[in-house]
């Protein structure tokens, strides 16, 4: 029986009008309506035909989440009076409840994303639905740009809705063609803000990790908020782990009942949230609450202010997900929960100060995240670079650039970027390229290990994945049972596709061969244990059947290392260096400390640490790890320039990992000449002998240079290097060693870049003489150093006569006036006016110092001389 009551009481009923006919006139539309509404839910019903009297039509309600789908899915059913699998049934990676009468379908965007790719037309559907938009989840862009890409090409009729609390309803509109926006007015009740923050400052949250304070904070926050309000509490956490220890540090408390609320969660414990509970209820959930589900009783939100979300290191190589601070858009959906049925109260765990500083709206996935499984999506849509979907946001190059790198190695594209055979099969297995190329390669015997890879796997299994893998199929916790259907799963459409060509036939080989048979054997067992009963009916651990350990170490190890050939790593020192040249380290205690080789499935970078963290690695063999990585290995001439010198070897390689290396005799003197040059680089050009007159003659030079320009030579270091083969030859390829360098003069090799050709050459003594005669007779040096203004320092007395200051190339000289002893008495650029001003001074200070010498009254006309007074009477 059709619940009519509860129907009636949706604030979206009022919008349906215009909604029916924005997709009676137009096909496509944005819903704006605020939480609690009943956008989720009532619309559907209403464009599915079930109530309100409309024609009847198939609806397909798209979720980013597959909490939020099958509560979405028993939600409506509740309402139609029936149960799921009825008028209403959902679908969910590993899940489906759908019946011949069926008539709307709630999905995961994922899974929409896969029956488009079999289905383009979509045929029999009559309306998509895609809701929560605002969260720009990158499956619901694609989703979005593909099902627009159907409406334009090849169904016009498909009618399309967009639907969310609160998005850019104007982007969505110009990316629907124009589409009409509806908004729906809400029955939000006033919420009280009460700032909250730490008495402490706390430290900001690094990939996953977050502060323990913070969360004995959050902790303590629950307490007061239980103390302080009525109504059931809601608080917001980052994750799985974050809410576990909020748990464990609220404990028991008396007449509360504490729930945990996340994907993972058991679906008894999903169900439970949803309704009412007979006492006052802890709801600890992830940004899962913040709008997909609607928690009955909450009258309270503590919000931590944090969030998770993707991101990818492309120097490290390295993606997954990590903690940030929440934005002000997500802080608002949150505190909007205390106000659905009543006025309540949000305590938020931040100053408000800082909320003033937060981001205004979450950075979308397309943005931050790794793109490879996107990539792929596209190219098997036929748009390898996606531009032409329709997308919000482009995706950034260099993160597609990465991502085609990933797709060409799995053999997933071609070089062009167009999908393969290889590639439309893995897009249809539902899990990273990586892991379903894996999963091909080993003929789905990996299934159970990808099917590890594929979700968050829980702390408490550790960071060794065979130790993890053994735990899963121990059973006993939601995660296990999940585990085990994703199990099933993953063999049934790995059948699909029996022979995967290799990846490269005349480089990868056969990686099974890589590992013993007993791999196979072993794994063929464990499958029959994960897809035949339940995994607990056959528990398999420290005290499972003799074996079981060995092999579940070699398949874990060979297919992480499939999935990660980059990322194989060799003991080396006190950390692991990966293929890619990053360095790891496993935490402390782990099972993986010590072991010669591991392969990384899963890393972050703590804060202030150089390393990666493994979070999830496996032990390997080294022939597993250079069968899986094979593309890597190569084998070459290294000559380059370390510790001062050339160094020449003959290196084996895996990527980045150096497994063999033997001193190189007759190095190509090509290669031995690019280290020399890259000595000369590093260590500058003084590893050549540079002799006072070599030195003099650049100087010379860089004068010339800056005053007169061409064509005199730029001698600086960067321009010598650039010449290199102009002024160095020959003396550089007969040299094979620094000390060969040391023994190549300088000068003689810097004297070919004088411009010879155009005969000016000839003129350098003329415009940059190394010296120039005063008037005592005397040849001074010129110093040159400075090539902006040259010096000339000479005594006080050779320089009597001289009216006009000397110069070379037409520039003045600088000119240091020494006394008797050759310390500087004066410096000047304008002789003349030293003689009538400043001379008077020095003479006054030096004459009864010198008496010996001259030091006549009018310097300008005085005879210069080299000698003492007594010499020139002489």
């Amino acid at each position: 029986m059709i619940r009519y009551d509860a129907l009636d009481a949706l604030p979206v009923r009022g919008a349906l009008p215009a909604l029916t006919e924005a997709l009676d006139g137009h096909g496509t539309a944005v819903l704006v309506a605020p939480p609690g509404t009943g956008k989720t839910t009532l619309v559907p019903l209403v464009l599915a035909g079930l109530v309100g009297g409309g024609p009847a039509r198939r609806v397909v309600v798209a979720e980013p989440r597959r909490i939020a789908a099958r509560a979405a899915a028993r939600r409506m059913a509740w309402l139609l009076g029936e149960q799921p699998g009825g008028s209403v049934g959902f679908t969910v990676r590993g899940e489906r409840s759908v019946g011949r009468h069926t008539r709307v379908e709630v999905v995961t965007t994922g899974v929409l994303l896969q029956r488009l790719q079999r289905d383009q037309e979509l045929a029999g559907v009559d309306v998509v639905v895609l809701d929560e938009c605002h969260e720009r989840h990158l499956d619901a862009d694609t989703v979005a740009a593909f099902l627009w890409d159907v409406r334009q090409a090849l169904r016009p009729e498909l009618r399309l809705v967009a639907a969310s609390a609160t998005t850019d309803a104007e982007g969505w509109a110009r990316l629907l063609g124009g589409a009409p926006v509806v908004e729906a007015a809400g029955a939000a009740h006033p919420v009280e803000v009460v700032w909250a923050p730490p008495a402490r400052p706390v430290r900001p949250p690094h990939g996953m990790r977050v502060d323990p304070a913070l969360l004995a904070h959050v902790a303590s926050v629950v307490r007061r908020a239980l103390a302080e309000r009525a109504g059931d509490v809601l608080c917001f956490l980052p994750g799985v782990g974050e809410i576990a220890r909020v748990a464990g540090l609220l404990g028991d408390p008396a007449d509360v009942d504490v729930l945990q609320v996340h994907g993972r969660a058991p679906a008894a414990v999903q169900d439970a949230v949803l309704v009412p509970g007979a006492r006052r209820r802890v709801v600890l959930a992830t940004s899962v609450a913040e709008s997909s589900l609607t928690v009955p009783g909450v009258r309270v939100v503590v919000d931590s202010g944090l969030a998770r979300e993707p991101r990818v290191d492309h120097a490290r190589g390295l993606s997954g997900l990590t903690t940030v601070r929440a934005s002000r858009a997500a802080g608002r959906q949150r505190a909007g929960r205390a106000g659905r049925e009543a006025p309540g109260a949000v305590y938020r765990c931040w100053t408000e100060a800082e909320d003033g500083r937060l981001p205004a709206f979450p950075a979308p996935e397309i943005k931050v995240a790794d793109l490879t499984a996107f990539a792929l999506q596209a190219a098997c849509w036929g748009d390898p670079d996606a531009s032409g979907l329709a997308l919000l946001d482009p995706p950034p190059g260099g993160a597609m650039a990465a991502a085609r790198e990933v797709l060409v190695a799995v053999g997933a594209v071609d070089s062009v970027g167009r999908a393969t055979e290889v590639g439309v099969r893995l897009a249809r297995l539902g899990v990273h390229p990586r892991l379903g190329r894996a999963l091909l390669d080993t003929s789905g015997a990996g299934a159970p290990v990808v099917a590890l890879l594929s979700e968050e796997v829980p702390r408490e299994y550790g960071d060794d994945l065979a130790g993890a893998l053994r735990r899963a199929r121990g059973g006993g916790d939601a995660y296990a049972g999940r585990w085990a259907a994703e199990v099933r799963r993953l063999r049934s459409v790995s059948t699909e596709f029996p022979h995967a060509p290799a990846r490269d036939r005349r480089s990868q080989g056969n990686v099974a061969a890589a590992t013993d048979t007993g791999v196979r054997k072993q794994d063929r067992t464990a499958q029959g244990r994960a897809a035949g009963s339940s995994p607990a009916a056959h528990p398999v651990g420290a005290g499972g059947p003799a074996g079981a350990g060995d092999g579940d170490d070699k398949l874990v190890g060979l297919v992480a290392a499939l999935a990660f050939p980059e990322r194989v790593a060799r003991l080396d020192g006190g950390s692991y260096l990966m293929a890619s040249g990053t360095r790891a380290e496993p935490a402390e205690g782990s099972a993986l400390r010590g072991a010669p080789w591991i392969v990384v499935a899963v890393a972050d970078r703590p804060s202030g640490k150089g390393h990666a963290r493994v979070l999830l690695g496996a032990a390997v063999d080294e022939d597993v790890a250079r069968a899986a990585a094979r593309a890597l290995l190569t084998e070459g001439d290294e000559v380059h320039w370390a510790d001062g010198d050339v160094v020449a070897r003959r290196v084996e390689r895996l990527g980045a990992i150096e497994l063999a290396v033997r001193p190189l005799k007759d190095a190509d003197p090509d290669l031995v000449r690019g280290a020399l040059l890259e000595g000369l680089r590093q260590d500058g050009l003084g590893l050549l002998r540079w002799s006072p007159e070599a030195e003099v003659l650049r100087q010379r030079l860089a004068f010339l240079r800056a005053h007169l320009g061409e064509p005199w030579p730029d001698v600086s270091d960067a321009a010598l290097h650039a010449r290199v083969d102009e002024w160095l030859e020959p003396e550089l390829s007969r040299a094979r060693r620094r000390a060969d360098l040391a023994r190549i003069d300088a000068g003689q090799a810097l004297a070919r870049l004088l411009p010879w050709a155009s005969g000016e050459a000839a003129r350098l003594d003329e415009l940059a003489p190394e010296r120039i005669a005063v008037p005592s007779g005397s040849r001074i040096r010129i110093d040159y150093r400075d090539p902006e203004r040259p010096v000339l320092a000479v005594k006080l007395q050779e320089m009597f006569g001289l009216r006009e200051t000397p110069a070379v190339a037409g520039v003045p000289l600088l000119v240091h006036l020494l006394s008797p002893a050759g310390r500087p008495a004066a410096v000047t650029a304008d002789l003349a006016s030293f003689w009538a001003d400043g001379y008077r001074a020095v003479r006054a200070e030096l004459r009864g110092r010198y008496p010996k010498h001259p030091w006549p009254e009018d310097p300008a006309s005085a005879e210069p001389t080299r000698h003492t007074n007594a010499r020139l009477r002489r």
